[in-house]
């Protein structure tokens, strides 16, 4: 990867040159000061420990003694892994084609163990429904089923969930799902069953970069399920991707003001991922293989991920959670925001699909053999999982608050029984002298240059097993995550 310089004869670049290029500096500086892997890659800090990282374990050393919430609710995840084709920078395992067809055997077979899960869930729990807070239904592509057979996911679903309590149901969608000869009835049943929250897959706005990212709709599709959503009432989140094979940083500027242009709730930015951080390896690492002079260098995509934080505060969106922008503070995902901020207890149906509780986490199996034959063995699908100690405990409630927004430093103590204060006060003091954390009363968080390196930070208070990268990846600077810490006991 050679970096692309930046062209300042582009006025839309060079009118952001120099915040764009104070960030690379950044960049460069947290490299140096081991905070940052020498490569320059990142790893997401999504869950703790990461979902590569999980040990083998069964039901029974997971859930016999787990108490159930004391106002016995949970955020509700429901996991579809069917998708028309492969994205080549999806890293879950899925199954391709046109599975949405009624009489595909695949598709009504995993409905069945689908329900048939949740079953083996409230028998284990001893409850008669799931009390739900929030729900996010997401895959795959959960609205590649025929509307007959959403119908009836959703309708067996609601016979297991109480949602009478519910305060957002959530979907992630494919644009041409909900424009296709079928898009209007799809999106008729997911208002009738309560859906009010819809996140569009949208990736690009480039017809270039959709067809290299082996994407199965095109930009005049994307735009048309917005309408088309927008016209039914759902609020909408849209995704996009940066740092992308082809993509260039006068392009992805443009497209964020188009984006942005859009005026949609929110837009939610990822960045490329080319090794794995879930249970099935992306193409991606072999079309980089192939052709690495089409991959933007890792500071092209500093600069890209700034640019776009400029251009949307330009149009009023500010980040809400980490890496979602809207211009109302109140439109966000509750479920991202219960499971990853408030840290409450979360419970996930189907392939990959995890259940993240307050003080241990369950991860189901990655094959649909598998998948099928725990369930008709009658038991849970799980295969993977840790109940968490004090050490992991205190490391865990600081990771996800953190990333996505602050620590609440009440939660803290009441899910680990110490003070935050006095959880990692060397490190946390090191983090502050390099102005990338702050106090903030009941709060501690990141500050504004931390939350763009938030991955990065998070990984600070990882475990010595679960940092992403090997030691030699990291410089011997002061925030070299490997070095021992005095204020922590190393799991």
């Amino acid at each position: 990867m050679n970096d692309m310089s930046i062209k300042t004869e582009d006025p839309r670049i060079a009118a952001h040159r120099d915040s764009l290029e104070a960030r690379v500096r950044d960049f460069a500086r947290f490299r140096e000061l081991g905070l940052i892997a020498r490569s320059g890659d990142f790893f997401p800090s999504v869950h703790y420990p990461p979902i590569t990282m999980y040990p083998e374990a069964t039901e029974e050393e997971l859930l016999d003694d787990y108490v159930l919430p004391p106002d016995g609710l949970f955020d509700i995840y429901l996991h579809l892994p069917f998708c028309e084709q492969r994205c080549l920078f999806c890293h879950y395992p899925v199954k391709f084609g046109k599975f949405g067809d009624k009489t595909h055997d695949e598709t009504e077979r995993y409905l069945d163990a689908l329900e048939r899960e949740m079953d083996l869930f409230r028998n284990r729990l001893g409850i008669q429904k799931f009390q739900a807070r929030s729900i996010l239904v997401g895959g795959g592509t959960p609205t590649l089923l025929t509307p007959a057979q959403l119908d009836r996911m959703l309708t067996g679903f609601k016979e297991r969930v109480d949602c009478s309590r519910v305060t957002q149901f959530n979907f992630d969608v494919d644009p041409g799902t909900l424009t296709d000869q079928h898009g209007a009835e799809r999106r008729s049943i997911l208002r009738e069953h309560g859906v009010d929250r819809l996140t569009i897959g949208v990736q690009s706005l480039d017809d270039e970069i959709l067809r290299k990212m082996h994407r199965p709709h095109d930009v005049k599709t994307a735009l048309a399920s917005i309408e088309a959503c927008r016209a039914d009432g759902f609020q909408l989140n849209i995704e996009f991707i940066f740092g992308y094979p082809g993509q260039t940083l006068e392009g992805w500027m443009r497209m964020i003001d188009e984006a942005a242009r859009l005026d949609v709730e929110e837009i939610q930015l990822y960045r490329l991922k080319i090794d794995s951080y879930g249970d099935a390896q992306g193409p991606i690492d072999k079309i980089v293989q192939l052709r690495p002079q089409e991959l933007p260098a890792f500071e092209e995509a500093i600069r890209m991920k700034q640019a776009a934080i400029e251009i949307l505060a330009e149009h009023g969106y500010t980040e809400n959670l980490r890496r979602v922008f809207s211009k109302d503070p109140a439109k966000y995902s509750h479920y991202a925001h219960n499971q990853c901020c408030q840290l409450y207890d979360q419970v996930g149906f189907g392939l990959t699909a995890f259940s993240s509780l307050r003080d241990r986490f369950l991860l189901n199996t990655q094959t649909f053999e598998d998948y099928y034959r725990r369930i008709d063995s009658g038991r849970l699908p799980v295969n993977r999982g840790i109940k968490r100690n004090a050490e992991e405990q205190k490391r865990w409630a600081v990771v996800l608050p953190l990333k996505n927004r602050d620590v609440d430093k009440a939660q803290y103590r009441a899910l680990t029984g110490i003070e935050f204060d006095e959880a990692f006060p060397e490190l946390w003091e090191r983090l502050v002298a390099e102005g990338l954390v702050e106090d903030k009363g009941g709060f501690a968080g990141l500050t504004r240059k931390g939350a763009f390196f938030a991955d990065e930070v998070c990984h600070q208070f990882h475990a010595r097993s679960y940092i992403p990268f090997e030691p030699d990846e990291y410089a011997q600077g002061p925030l070299n995550p490997y070095r021992v810490r005095q204020d922590s006991v190393e799991a």
